[in-house]
């Protein structure tokens, strides 16, 4: 249980640091680990404060600490790597979010980050190797992204390669929820036609198609037959319009994935303007792949 003095300065803190006044947060949550010093999130929220200031070496020793307290909480790994990136220790930033990553796999924002570090040291090998090109040996702008090194462009092809999974997947859950609707607006206007035959008629039989054959039925097990068909239809619509609403949220946020790894990139190369990263080139690009996907409905 936290202690409340501690959580008071920690309060304190973030006020502070929501206005960036990060060497006041910084005493205040200093003084809440002196209270508690088994609080992880305030070794955290200094480490936070530290990295406003740039003081990257005291960031990752917060980082470190806030682990040891609680190996568990992830977000001091995500503070550790950052970090550990600003101050070029690459490898150690990569090895601190792949252990995070092994306690939460499915976390995003340390995904994210393992990219973009993957990116910043590819590039920062190169341009240790490799010396800035000139003006005149530069490629035009249309031709930047394919100038982007390797390792980057085989992380944004990967990028690409799963948004044009996910948008065949989008297109063919969308093209089976109009078959559901489709299937259920039939049997409603089946179903609306039987209602208006007169009462005399309502135990008649009548021809009703199972798969390839026709049988006649009692007008009852026709009805209900329908109902049954209907709630089915609806509850298909309804499961697939919450996998449509998920794989659109996922769509965005590859793009958005590819967008940041590729202004990351652009940023980072210290190539003359003109050989850096065409965002309108790998839009395109991927336009381009998206209309790839072929829709199977299953």
């Amino acid at each position: 249980m936290s202690n409340p003095d501690a959580e008071a300065k920690k309060e304190l803190g973030n006020k502070a640091f929501a206005a960036n006044d990060y060497d006041e947060a910084i005493k205040h949550y200093t003084a809440a680990i002196a209270i508690d010093s088994k609080n992880c999130v305030y070794y955290s929220n200094r480490s936070a404060c530290y990295g406003g200031k740039k003081d990257w070496a005291s960031a990752a020793a917060d980082a470190k600490e806030c682990i040891k307290v609680n190996p568990t909480f992830i977000k001091g790994y995500y503070r550790l790597a950052s970090a550990q990136s600003e101050l070029q220790e690459f490898d150690a930033a990569l090895a601190t979010i792949k252990q995070g990553l092994a306690i939460e796999p499915d976390n995003t924002q340390l995904q994210k980050q393992l990219r973009l570090i993957k990116a910043k040291r590819s590039t920062a090998k190169r341009s240790e190797t490799q010396p800035e090109r000139t003006a005149a040996s530069s490629a035009t702008p249309a031709a930047s992204y394919h100038n982007l090194n390797p390792a980057i462009q085989k992380e944004v092809i990967d990028l690409q390669q799963q948004l044009i999974s996910t948008t065949k997947e989008y297109r063919t859950v969308k093209a089976n929820i109009l078959r559901a609707q489709k299937e259920k607006r039939s049997n409603e206007l089946t179903k609306s036609e039987l209602d208006k035959l007169p009462p005399s008629e309502t135990e008649v039989k009548m021809y009703r198609s199972i798969g390839k054959m026709f049988m006649l039925t009692p007008r009852s097990e026709v009805m209900t037959h329908l109902d049954e068909s209907i709630e089915r239809e609806s509850k298909v619509e309804s499961d697939l319009e919450g996998k449509l609403d998920y794989l659109e949220r996922r769509m965005k946020s590859q793009q958005a994935n590819i967008a940041e790894l590729t202004k990351s990139a652009a940023n980072i190369v210290h190539y003359p303007k003109a050989r850096r990263c065409n965002m309108a080139v790998v839009t395109t690009n991927i336009i381009a792949l998206k209309e790839e996907a072929k829709v199977e409905v299953v």
